[in-house]
């Protein structure tokens, strides 16, 4: 975001906004995209005070976020909206269709295997995407929520109670959705152009009126539905807006500061890796990659606020006694920045799509659970060489993490100094280690990220690989592998917890042996 205006880039979306991007420098498909999310803020304070379940039915609300997420979509993308349309109508006839036994596998199939084709014709068709619009955002969102309410839906219709968790059975669809209901989970305006995911019953819930008073009545103290939260107005998500839209002016405020003069690409300049001492290329490294956070920071922030604007997003009353509205939450800005451990920062980055994983595939596979999410991830992400280094990457020093922490930590809980001399030691350790491993994600280029790595002398690889076989032995894990995080962490100890308790469940720095 933020690159200088490319002459050869063609858009299928609108250009109606041309003179903007000419005049700020952006390119026009990133300018629409925030005109898109700006006025969908609008829109969404307008559809929670003018057409709120008191003032209008559910298909009333089900249509008019229908029509306009599809009108976001074609602003943005122009054609290339139908393949978005295309995957979720085809989605929707297999509900129909296909038999219930099998539908969740059989959504898998399509929406995965959509995705990829596509994934793959703008990475060996049209040159990395360079020069065509990136439709690929909306339609891996809508593949995420394709597949959860497929998976939902099967566990309503095809399992027994003792078969599902205590998760799956608060999410378990028992009726198929009405096509007007299946389009305005999919395509709504609040999330069609970058999410987050949300579960089904959720969104019906909050299009028919019951969200907020269903997560009050789960509030810690109920007896028989009544806790004294029934009796008081709908909480106002007004302070949690401002709050969000607050840190999106500070990240873009950062992003058009900071970010725009540590490009990343700089890391893999010649003159810059011939010449510059290891330091100087390390901390370079370390601090494009922190300038790089922001856009996704804005990004996530500003969707959060504008469900929320619209009434969607309640988690229930916090520990304080205050409203949280959390529940659709993607990132945890804080926990990011001052995370001490690899598990700690994954389990605050893209939460969502953490819960996503481990709802249709870790929680569901009959073995190689991890080997399984790991796949789905990669595939999910895209077929950008970059991006299954990075994953690659992240096996053994999650794993190496994983074992120096049970080895080293117990010897600085002895006192207050030593804690925190280990928490100030992990926090560099895990912010460098995060740099070397998301830095082909961003480069995306085989050739680009071996050059990288050899400017790096693969030294995060090597002492990584070295230190978990070390350590394999002295520690037996308790766990096949610490990088369950996405899939294990946001499990039923958290995400049920929020959902029976009402509480956030975003990690903060790790008290706790991993």
């Amino acid at each position: 975001m933020g690159e200088p205006v490319d002459a050869a880039f063609k858009t299928t979306g609108s250009r109606w906004l041309q003179p903007v991007s000419e005049c700020l420098g952006f390119p026009l498909d990133q300018v629409n995209f925030l005109a898109c999310q700006l006025f969908a803020l609008a829109a969404a304070f307008w559809f929670r005070l003018y057409l709120s379940p008191g003032h209008a039915s559910p298909l009333v609300r089900h249509a008019v976020a229908t029509l306009l997420g599809i009108a976001f979509l074609i602003f943005c993308f122009g054609w290339y909206s139908a393949h978005i349309l295309t995957v979720v109508f085809a989605s929707y006839l297999l509900i129909l269709k296909a038999d219930i036994n099998n539908v969740h596998r059989y959504s898998m199939v399509t929406a995965m295997g959509y995705l990829t084709a596509c994934q793959v014709s703008r990475v060996f068709i049209f040159n990395y995407g360079i020069l065509s619009t990136d439709f690929s955002g909306p339609l891996m969102i809508v593949t995420q929520k394709i597949t959860t309410l497929a998976f939902q839906l099967h566990d309503g219709l095809c399992k027994k109670n003792e078969q599902l968790t205590s998760e799956q059975k608060l999410m378990a669809i028992s009726v198929r959705p009405s096509l007007i209901e299946y389009l305005s989970y999919n395509l709504n305006f609040l999330s069609i152009l970058v999410g987050p995911c949300s579960n089904y019953t959720d969104y019906i819930d909050f299009i028919e009126g019951r969200h907020v008073s269903r997560r009050l009545r789960q509030h810690p103290g109920t007896c028989n539905g009544q806790n004294g939260y029934d009796k008081t107005p709908d909480p106002s998500p007004l302070n949690a807006v401002y709050r969000k839209l607050l840190v999106c002016c500070g990240c873009m405020l950062s992003f058009l500061i900071v970010t725009r003069s540590l490009p990343i690409k700089y890391n893999i300049n010649s003159h810059f890796v011939s010449q510059a001492p290891f330091l100087t290329r390390l901390m370079y490294a370390f601090f494009s990659i922190q300038a790089a956070r922001p856009k996704f920071y804005f990004a996530w922030t500003l969707a959060d606020a504008v469900n929320n604007a619209a009434g969607y997003g309640f988690l229930g009353m916090d520990e304080n006694g205050k409203p949280s509205w959390d529940l659709i939450c993607n990132i945890s800005i804080i926990g990011i920045e001052t995370a001490t451990s690899f598990k700690t920062f994954i389990d605050n980055w893209n939460i969502r799509t953490g819960i996503w994983l481990k709802t249709v595939c870790y929680d569901r596979a009959p073995k190689h659970r991890l080997a399984l999410t790991f796949i789905l991830s990669a595939l999910w992400h895209g077929v950008y060489p970059g991006y299954y280094f990075t994953f690659l990457t992240a096996i053994p020093i999650t794993m190496a993490a994983r074992a120096i922490r049970k080895s080293v930590r117990h010897h600085f809980l002895g006192s207050r100094s030593l804690k925190l001399g280990y928490d100030i030691l992990t926090w560099a350790a895990t912010q460098l280690a995060i740099c070397y491993t998301v830095m082909p994600f961003l480069l995306l280029a085989v050739d680009d990220t071996i050059v990288y790595y050899r400017s790096m002398y693969f030294h995060v690889h090597i002492i990584s690989i070295l230190a978990a076989i070390a350590l394999h032995r002295k520690h037996k894990p308790r766990e096949p592998f610490a990088s369950t995080k996405a899939f294990s962490s946001i499990s039923s100890s958290s995400s049920l917890s929020a959902l029976a308790q009402c509480q956030p469940v975003h990690s903060n720095n790790n008290d706790k042996v991993d």
